[in-house]
């Protein structure tokens, strides 16, 4: 019997801590780190780590932080009300906290010490905690797919198994709605020890470049790290793509990762391996490239992609992946490898999805199949039913991103593709204009909508993204419509049978940030709206237990 996932659902996500954590004498604490402590410590245990005193639970160590506008010390008081007994903070939030009335621990950098600490308090360090296996995935796209993919196939491998991703956390059969890519180190630490509590075996992570650079996985280190490509994205966090790249490299170090994967799709996988200081092996989906591991697309479905993976010493395995687009199957390649190089043979990889089979509309009952059973929320997920044009929901935000999933959509398209996107206020504004670019390229017609203002002006990011791919494509047919509640409703009625419709951006996202309110909203419930109004039936969606 499979057994449903539980959902718990909050505006803001809640944060998984262990339920039967052991307390540590704050004391041990300050001694093992050489911390300054102003007050007592005598009898003062901690079971828990936070940076937001509106998070505190009893018997927290809290964090402060000094912020873009304030220093977290200044919510020390607040800290002690929800029952906090101790504060970690730096020179400056000492006098600060002080007034809290708890005892403060000085640190140089507390953000830099977060993860060593978390480590000690929730006993996570890998040099004496037993940990499930870690495997940790780096990239600008690719991320999500891949550990999502890496977690499937763990579980036809019979492992329980936990996931941190842009999307959810996953334990076991708990699942919920993330906050960030990566959480925040204290969150990081208190999510494997719950994993520990839970027995998982097994666990795939998302690692971004700013959780690298903001110490969120300090503390860690992961058994396989692999690395996806590097595209144009997230320049308003670093001045140039070298510091973009440079970004990236810390988890291909001994001090995060023990064995690592990567992708030689991109020329940045080869400065990867040229700059790594731990064992990697390497793979392409790129026949003229050299690599150990090499991906051939062998069928291209609308409701799979089948490929072959063939490695050193002519191990092979040929598989399905329930996703569209090479880069797909290059994601799903990956995640076999990564496990392969975790220690799980090939072949006993291939048997595991063999046995754990899917069935596909053009197969009969009883058709053994080698496939990848997994569920990708917002990721190119198809929410049209069998009859009328088909709309998909994607969580892409990059050219690259827009690049290859349009092409995706383009091929199992025998009418009219219509790409339908906004850009994110307060983010990189440099790639707007690629954005558009490629959106036109790869469309037949262009719907520019909004997405997450923040404290932009929307009709500005509108106008801007309309502005350059009429420059690019004068004579293309763009239609501008706000809100997206609209936009798609506009775009479902620009097509029939036959046709697409890709609304990029979005993807699993259940909320919109506009004015810093985190305003409810789901794409996928939109697009099934549009498309009954419009007298077309869409798919139900996966059910619980497909998820």
């Amino acid at each position: 019997m499979v057994r449903k996932k539980e959902h718990l659902s909050a505006r803001i996500p809640p944060v998984l801590r262990p339920e039967h954590p052991t307390p540590r004498p704050v004391a041990e604490l300050a001694n093992a780190f050489g911390l300054r402590v102003v007050g007592s410590l005598d009898g003062v245990e901690t079971t828990g780590v936070t940076l937001s005193a509106a998070e505190v639970q009893p018997g927290d160590l809290f964090v402060g932080v000094h912020g873009a506008n304030r220093h977290g010390a200044e919510f020390a008081t607040d800290a002690a009300e929800r029952g906090a007994v101790a504060v970690l903070t730096d020179a400056a939030g000492v006098a600060i906290a002080e007034a809290s009335g708890l005892p403060v621990l000085e640190v140089e950098d507390p953000r830099a010490a977060l993860g060593d600490v978390s480590a000690w308090v929730y006993r996570t360090n890998p040099d004496e905690a037993e940990l499930p296996q870690l495997f940790a995935v780096t990239g600008t796209n690719g991320k999500t797919s891949t550990s999502y993919i890496l977690e499937g196939v763990l579980k036809q491998l019979g492992l329980v198994t936990g996931l941190s991703s842009t999307a959810e956390r996953h334990i076991g059969s708990l699942s919920v709605t993330s906050r960030l890519t990566t959480p925040e180190a204290s969150e990081m630490h208190a999510l494997l020890a719950r994993m520990r509590e839970s027995e998982v075996r097994a666990v795939a992570v998302e690692v971004s470049a700013q959780a690298l650079s903001r110490h969120r996985v300090d503390g860690i280190v992961f058994d396989v790290v692999a690395f996806t490509n590097l595209s144009h994205d997230h320049l308003d966090d670093y001045a140039d793509m070298e510091e973009y790249f440079q970004a990236k490299l810390p988890l291909f170090q001994p001090e995060h990762g023990r064995r690592g994967v990567v992708s030689l799709d991109t020329d940045w996988g080869h400065r990867v391996v040229q700059d790594s200081r731990i064992p990697v092996t390497t793979i392409t989906v790129h026949p003229d490239v050299e690599a150990e591991w090499h991906v051939d697309i062998v069928e291209a479905h609308a409701a799979y992609t089948e490929f072959r993976l063939t490695g050193p010493e002519g191990r092979e395995l040929t598989t399905r992946v329930p996703l569209i687009g090479w880069h797909m199957a290059a994601n799903a390649a990956l995640a076999i490898v990564m496990l392969v190089e975790g220690g799980f043979e090939l072949g006993a990889i291939a048997q595991a999805l063999e046995t754990n089979h899917r069935r596909y509309p053009d197969e009969t009952d009883g058709t053994v199949v080698s496939a990848i059973e997994c569920y990708l929320p917002g990721r190119t997920e198809r929410v049209s039913g069998d009859t009328g044009p088909s709309v998909y929901v994607d969580f892409g935000h990059s050219p690259d991103a827009f690049l290859n999933t349009l092409a995706a959509v383009r091929q199992f398209t025998p009418g009219k593709v219509v790409m339908l996107f906004g850009a994110d206020g307060d983010r990189d504004t440099t790639k707007r204009a690629d954005m558009a670019r490629v959106a036109a390229e790869g469309s037949d017609v262009l719907v520019v909508t909004d997405h997450h203002p923040r404290f932009e002006d929307a009709a500005s990011i509108r106008k801007t993204l309309v502005d350059a791919a009429r420059a690019a494509y004068p004579d293309h047919e763009i239609h501008e419509v706000s809100p997206p509640e609209a936009a798609i409703r506009a775009a479902v009625a620009l097509v029939g049978e036959g046709d697409s419709i890709l609304w990029a951006g979005p993807g699993h996202q259940d909320y919109r940030d506009i004015q810093g309110v985190r305003t409810p909203y789901s794409a996928r419930d939109e697009a099934r709206a549009a498309l009954r109004e419009a007298g077309w039936e869409p798919n139900a969606g996966p059910t619980e237990d497909a998820r």
